[in-house]
């Protein structure tokens, strides 16, 4: 990862926003309503529920290790996380696909 206040900004607001750990995404990734969100990458797959891998390993990697790849998808999922927060609905937040599809890129709004 380049050492520059720009990737360092990039990391800092991915760990941020990225309030799940690698295991709870892993899980998550696995349940029903985890596939029943998102825009189909063209596989019958999610391009959120991708990320949700990619950001698994993103998460098992020390900061030393990552790669510029690695910076992209993390400014990738800071923008998604920061665009989608913004849309969030009133009620019945809990069992949102709005919330699920933001957990498939690694972030619980309900978690503190």
């Amino acid at each position: 990862m380049a050492a520059d206040k720009a990737s360092n900004n990039i990391y800092a607001d991915f760990k941020a926003q990225v309030n799940m750990t690698a295991t709870e995404l892993k899980k998550w990734l696995g349940t029903e309503e985890s596939n029943s969100v998102g825009q189909d990458s063209g596989d019958g797959t999610s391009i959120g529920h991708k990320s949700g891998e990619r950001i698994i390993e993103i998460l098992n990697k020390k900061k030393a290790d990552m790669t510029e790849a690695d910076e992209a998808h993390m400014h990738k999922v800071h923008s998604y996380i920061s665009r989608h927060l913004a849309q969030g609905p009133e009620k019945d937040v809990e069992h949102s696909r709005w919330r699920y599809s933001l957990m498939n890129w690694g972030h619980d709004p309900l978690k503190k």
